[in-house]
């Protein structure tokens, strides 16, 4: 039967590298952010308040497609990083700055709020949860030049407005992992663990959970 698997969390986590290696152990197509670039990026980094809302609906837009897209796909599917992300994640960071405010907030919230409605939810998602530390680490072990920059402070503001979002999801059933100490990569007990973790939560087990203890077991 078709699923399809949202994996979720901050910047570092590990979220491409489970769905390649869930991809492949479950035979299911993976899905990564696209590449192409934001035509309003170039902007917003020169006047973020100008063109905060143009390039935050670009975004909404084409994460809408690609969930329709997913929706539609005749196989199982999972994906990295999801629409509910964009908005209660990104854009609300933007809000708390200072750089996406009045107006242009309300009709972006509004404008999510309606697709999110209407918008058919993922089978389940799966949230990977990692401390400033832990991702600071990650971020410089991968090295990709345009991430140096990312601060401590700038991960744990987006850590703070993840768990605000996945504690009032309620969409569909959510699966948190702890991921400090989650290596999939050079465990692969580590990977069966969550592939067992995921396929018990998509059959309708709402008593699992994964605790660290999991990881020592």
């Amino acid at each position: 039967m078709k699923k399809f698997v949202v994996v979720a969390g901050n910047i570092g986590v590990g979220k491409s590298t489970l769905v390649s290696l869930l991809s492949a152990k479950l035979g299911w197509r993976a899905y990564y952010e696209p590449e192409g670039e934001n035509p309003y990026l170039a902007d917003f980094y020169q006047d973020m308040r100008t063109w905060a809302f143009q390039s935050q609906v670009f975004f909404l837009t084409r994460r809408l497609r690609t969930h329709r897209q997913l929706l539609d796909h005749p196989t199982s599917v999972i994906q990295d990083r999801s629409i509910y992300e964009d908005a209660e994640v990104f854009a609300a960071n933007l809000a708390r700055q200072g750089l996406l405010v009045g107006r242009d907030y309300e009709t972006y919230r509004a404008l999510y709020q309606v697709l999110s409605e209407f918008l058919p939810p993922p089978d389940l998602v799966v949230y990977l949860r990692a401390s400033e530390n832990t991702l600071i680490r990650r971020i410089r072990q991968r090295g990709r030049d345009y991430e140096q920059h990312i601060t401590a402070e700038y991960l744990a503001q987006l850590n703070q407005l993840y768990e605000t979002w996945i504690n009032s999801f309620n969409l569909c059933p959510v699966l948190s992992i702890p991921a400090d100490d989650l290596d999939y990569v050079a465990h692969n007990a580590h990977l069966e663990l969550v592939r067992q973790k995921i396929e018990e939560k998509l059959t309708g087990k709402d008593e699992v959970i994964f605790s660290a203890d999991d990881l020592r077991s």
